[in-house]
């Protein structure tokens, strides 16, 4: 018959304290892979990210040169357009009854020519602009095509390292997702609340010589019994750590250092003479 899955709010404190201490050390071990990985991944993503806005300006580049040469024909149109109706207005000045008609065609004929002036400057303008734009369209596809190399040489990098952890991490990942369920969530919660807002990335430590682990602080008397009893969740008053003690953490209570030889030699010396001062000083 399979064992039923104990209700997380049913744990007793110290189950919920070890279950959370176990937590943290899987998800310390994921971070010390991702620490191995460096910058690697950041910088593969502002490689990416530069690509992207080198490829979204070169199309713009294009679309820009694509517009100028569109200009540039249309105006190259409207001069052939107003050549021919300077010949047009010629041939009709050959043919005109009156001075009032010929100085009408001179001022068409003026006109178009004037237009044919102003169609050339644009066409010098809008060629100088596309000139501009090709080369900065050549810049940009050289420096897309050397980011293009880095961005393939940092990905193989990192899929490298990525290969050599990555079955190491799926492991811890799928080991702390199935820990999570055996803990209550109000408690998940705020431990991954404090994680994050900590520098070194830990929400419990044990007690460590009368002070907290996290920000080493001391720990009143009381405080460190209330800890060592178990009964109840307990947490730094300075850095907002959960705190436990250090056997619950699987951590040996240190031993005490004996006296050395000499020392306790000097020592049974002393307590000697005062032994034999005192018996002197009692003789009659």
């Amino acid at each position: 018959m399979a064992r039923e899955k104990k209700d997380p709010t049913d744990l007793s404190v110290e189950q919920k304290l070890k279950a959370l201490y176990q937590l943290q050390t899987m998800l310390s071990e994921i971070d010390k892979i991702k620490t191995l990985r460096g910058e690697l991944p950041l910088e593969v993503q502002d490689l990416e990210d530069e690509v992207a806005g080198l490829n979204t300006r070169i199309d713009k580049i294009r679309r820009e040169m694509a517009e100028l040469r569109q200009a540039i024909a249309t105006k190259r149109n409207e001069i052939e357009d107003a050549k021919a109706l300077m010949n047009k207005y010629k041939e009709q000045q050959d043919n005109v009854r009156n001075n009032r008609e010929y100085d009408m065609l001179s001022k068409e004929i003026e006109f178009q020519s004037l237009e044919i002036e102003l169609c050339e400057k644009r066409i010098r303008e809008f060629t100088s602009a596309e000139k501009s734009k090709n080369e900065d369209c050549v810049h940009s596809e050289e420096l897309l095509e050397d980011r293009q190399k880095d961005l393939e040489l940092k990905k193989a990098e990192l899929e490298e390292i990525v290969s050599e952890t990555k079955q190491e991490e799926e492991k811890l990942r799928e080991k702390a997702k199935n820990l999570e369920l055996t803990i209550e969530p109000r408690l998940l919660q705020a431990f991954k609340r404090i994680r994050k807002n900590s520098r070194n990335g830990l929400g419990i430590v044990y007690v460590q010589r009368d002070a907290c682990g996290g920000c080493f602080n001391k720990i009143p008397p009381q405080r460190q019994l209330d800890i060592r009893m178990r009964k109840k969740v307990i947490v730094c008053e300075y850095c907002g750590r959960i705190m436990i003690d250090p056997e619950l953490a699987g951590i040996e209570k240190p031993v005490e250092k004996e006296v050395a030889p000499k020392r306790r030699a000097a020592r049974a010396l002393l307590q000697q003479r005062r032994s034999n001062t005192h018996t002197c000083q009692t003789l009659p």
